[in-house]
């Protein structure tokens, strides 16, 4: 194939996403539609990873040829984009939080994203600073902004909730997929890992040097994924209720004044 320029590539996959992108009408008439394709790049990133995609390897989970797929979609970085939007839709979860208020709307945000990265891992290694933006990924946020809507913040201020966020939950999925790639990638268990450094740990929390950490209780590290992130989770909510709440007490003193 022709090599195309990232241009080409971003206006492809823009006519794609927004149902604007003719397919070419010479040859035969194809027996695949974009649909399929895009499921079957998504399940074979699932499995394998991002790093298997490619038009050839999508061609053989659909037992088609190479060159069919190219009557459908130009290439790796327009069916990326097809697969990110898909992978965003909102489901049941939009009528959901409709009519939920803002600390509710920010929690189950980030918990679907959560779970969106939980089911699809690799999303971790995609670069999302400069989306192409489809109809289902412009969905979710425009319901992350209503949320938020009737509040004492400005819009840039509404951006940058929805990027911490985003940030948080990235974060704490990137440490719990990694860790669960170690373990398939070095055959050992966290167990067994942290066994070969127990003994040094000891001496080193007996020496001393350490109080702190050598003071802490034997469970320390002992809590759940779910439970770290839903920690953390609600410790981010209560710092934008804090803002909010100094926002409206700052209105009243006004009001008063």
């Amino acid at each position: 194939m022709t090599e195309r320029s990232p241009a080409e590539q971003l206006r492809r996959s823009i006519d794609l996403l927004w149902g604007e992108w003719v397919r070419p009408t010479r040859g035969p008439k194809p027996s695949l539609n974009l649909e399929r394709i895009v499921d079957a790049a998504i399940a074979l990133a699932d499995r394998e990873g991002i790093d298997a995609l490619s038009m050839r390897r999508v061609a053989a989970e659909l037992g088609a040829g190479t060159m069919s797929l190219y009557r459908h979609v130009p290439g790796k970085a327009e069916l990326l984009a097809l697969m990110l939007d898909k992978v965003s839709e909102l489901g049941d979860d939009a009528a959901r939080i409709e009519h939920a208020g803002w600390r509710e709307v920010v929690e189950m945000a980030a918990r679907g994203s959560y779970q969106l990265y939980l089911r699809h891992p690799w999303l971790i290694q995609v670069n999302w600073t400069r989306p192409v933006l489809g109809p289902n990924t412009l969905a979710s946020v425009e319901v992350f902004v209503r949320g938020l809507r009737g509040l004492a913040i400005t819009d840039q201020e509404r951006i940058s909730i929805m990027i911490m966020v985003d940030g948080y939950v990235t974060g704490i999925a990137r440490q719990r997929i990694q860790n669960a790639a170690v373990g398939e990638e070095t055959g050992l268990t966290d167990e067994e890992f942290w066994n070969y450094q127990y003994p040094v740990l000891a001496k080193a929390m007996e020496s001393g040097d350490y109080p702190y950490m050598a003071a802490m209780s034997e469970d320390a590290f002992g809590l759940g994924w779910d439970e770290t992130f839903e920690f953390g989770l609600q410790r981010l909510l209560d710092g934008i209720a804090s803002l909010l709440d100094s926002r409206a007490r700052s209105v009243a003193t006004e009001s008063g004044s």
